[in-house]
């Protein structure tokens, strides 16, 4: 655990678990209800201490894995085992419990033989979750925790599409979802799956409460934000300035630079509030070595 900062059991790409120790510096002291537009993975909410969360995104199979990660909070242990058995009936490697890598394999591929070891289970578990009615938000679950970049992504047809990842059930991914159920033991929570829009609609907060976004960037590229345009993100910065209006708070973390492009609508913006620079940690599916980018984190209080 960085800093004692807790990490989301997802490992969302572009989750805010390494900047959380610098962006809690500046949310309020006390927050009422705590309310994410875009949650993601929850590395924020989950670091956050409020009466309430209310928590949305868009992605159906990102809440239904939350819901389904919440029902076993004080069952910790069926849902392990439960994990475990998918693992071992699809013949993939669980490190935290046993180390079943042939040392031939590791000594021939010594960066990659998790992804060598596991490709034959995890693509006849992807096939049988796609053949499946895909209710199943554990093995989804699974096959998440052991794709590519951690990522959910799926194609047209609605197939999950992920290679497998050089990665396994290991010691982080289980303090992580230890962390989550501890957190999510006494949390009230409300869980929302819809447009960010009627989000902000719905919301019924007062001047204790905090509205926190980190949404889809819109001068990056990546799986997450590809339904992101100038048009939405127009659309939330109205929505910020609305409940400015109404006297409430609010926080958003965006990307002002990325390779030599500007969001001019943002920075043009941000500047009616209080903006503070972020060390930021952004990795892009299509370019993970990009540092040249500007992080900030504004404020209305």
């Amino acid at each position: 655990m960085k800093f004692g900062v807790k990490r989301s059991p997802l490992f969302y790409v572009g989750d805010k678990y390494k900047l959380m120790a610098e962006i809690k510096t500046h949310f309020p002291a006390r927050i009422r209800k705590f309310a994410e537009p875009f949650v993601g993975g929850g590395s924020v909410f989950m670091n956050v201490a409020a009466e309430e969360y209310i928590l949305n995104d868009i992605d159906t199979n990102v809440i239904e894995i939350h819901k389904m990660l919440t029902q076993y909070v004080g069952r910790e242990d069926e849902f392990l085992s439960k994990f475990y058995e998918y693992v071992r009936k699809y013949k993939m490697s669980l490190s935290f419990v046993e180390d079943t890598v042939p040392q031939e394999l590791k000594t021939k591929y010594v960066k990659t033989y998790f992804a060598r070891f596991n490709k034959e289970g995890y693509l006849q578990m992807r096939k049988d979750y796609n053949a499946s009615d895909r209710s199943d938000f554990l093995m989804l679950y699974v096959l998440l925790i052991y794709g590519f970049n951690r990522m959910l992504r799926f194609n047209k047809s609605g197939d999950f599409n992920l290679p497998v990842g050089n990665v396994d059930f290991n010691k982080n991914t289980y303090n992580a979802l230890i962390d989550y159920f501890h957190v999510m033991k006494d949390a009230r929570v409300s869980w929302q799956n819809s447009d960010f829009r009627l989000f902000f609609a719905n919301l019924d907060l007062n001047e204790n409460d905090l509205v926190y976004c980190d949404p889809p960037y819109l001068i990056t590229f990546s799986e997450y934000n590809k339904l992101w345009n100038d048009e939405t993100e127009i659309d939330l910065l109205n929505a910020l300035d609305e409940l400015n209006r109404q006297g409430k708070r609010f926080a958003v973390s965006n990307v002002t630079h990325y390779k030599g492009r500007e969001n001019v609508e943002f920075i043009k913006w941000s500047q009616q509030y209080n903006v503070y620079p972020i060390k930021s940690n952004y990795i892009s599916y299509h370019d993970n070595t990009c540092k040249s980018f500007n992080e900030v984190l504004v404020t209305n209080y």
